[in-house]
């Protein structure tokens, strides 16, 4: 172990330590972001290394929310905005998602796809939902994996996916409206039947959520860390949850 290593290590313990009697956030959302810029900063041409690269992290990611006693993680892998993106850069994307996610249902972790499924290619539509039915009965950290996802889509498939229910009910809509609240467009959003996220982290500097979980992420403390998301230590985690701890939450103005 070289200097700096020994150095960052004796800072994780310290952070970890202070983090001991603290509040830690159940559920934590994070917006992987930075790979494209990360394989950029490195003079390589393909980006796809950098999204290799940051795919590697998220195993770290799932171990550190472990140790610290999250229970629930959302990862946002692929915005259904990056559609637009070229096809020689989708394709491998597509790859290494697949890839990781087959990773994740080998390392033994809970895997709860989330997004509009339809828009992806059928191959890894098949398997996000492999790894769903394979996972479902497992105990432990459960693992949001959000591919193809859009907060304002999320919010339009929940009132669709409402309103199908109703009418299958046969109610009409003079009916729905007079009792339509919150709760009800929150038993149909991706994430129904998990609390909304205490924490919601964003690498590589930007100050934005981009759509990310826009329903549950009222009421979230947001962390921005500069690091590229291929850079991001077990060290910049634990600043992002001491800097939760050390808020007080107001659940309002």
């Amino acid at each position: 172990m070289g200097l700096r290593d020994f150095v960052y290590r004796l800072y994780e313990r310290r952070l970890e330590a202070k983090l001991a009697n603290g509040p830690i956030p159940k559920h934590v959302g994070v917006i992987v972001d930075g790979n494209r810029r990360w394989a950029r900063a490195m003079g390589l041409q393909d980006v796809s290394r950098g999204h290799r690269k940051g795919a590697d992290k998220i195993d770290d990611l799932l171990v550190w929310c472990r140790e610290a006693g999250v229970e629930i993680v959302t990862v946002w892998l692929l915005s259904s905005d990056n559609f637009n993106r070229p096809k020689e850069e989708l394709e491998p994307l597509f790859e290494i998602i697949e890839d990781t996610v087959r990773r994740l249902v080998a390392g033994g972790w809970h895997i709860n796809p989330m997004g509009a499924l339809d828009l992806l290619p059928d191959h890894t539509a098949r398997v996000l939902k492999e790894a769903k039915e394979a996972t479902a009965d497992r105990p432990g950290l459960i693992v949001n994996v959000a591919v193809g996802y859009g907060g304002r889509r999320e919010i339009a498939d929940a009132v669709r996916s409402l309103l199908q229910e109703h009418a299958s009910k046969g109610a009409s809509i003079e009916e729905l409206v007079e009792v339509l609240d919150v709760e009800h467009i929150a038993e149909h959003l991706y994430t129904r039947g998990q609390p909304d996220p205490d924490l919601v982290i964003r690498t590589s500097g930007e100050q934005r959520l981009s759509g990310f979980l826009l329903w549950q992420s009222a009421h979230s403390e947001f962390y921005f860390c500069e690091a590229y998301w291929p850079d991001f230590r077990k060290v910049d985690f634990l600043r992002a949850l001491r800097s939760y701890a050390a808020r007080n939450r107001r659940y309002g103005c």
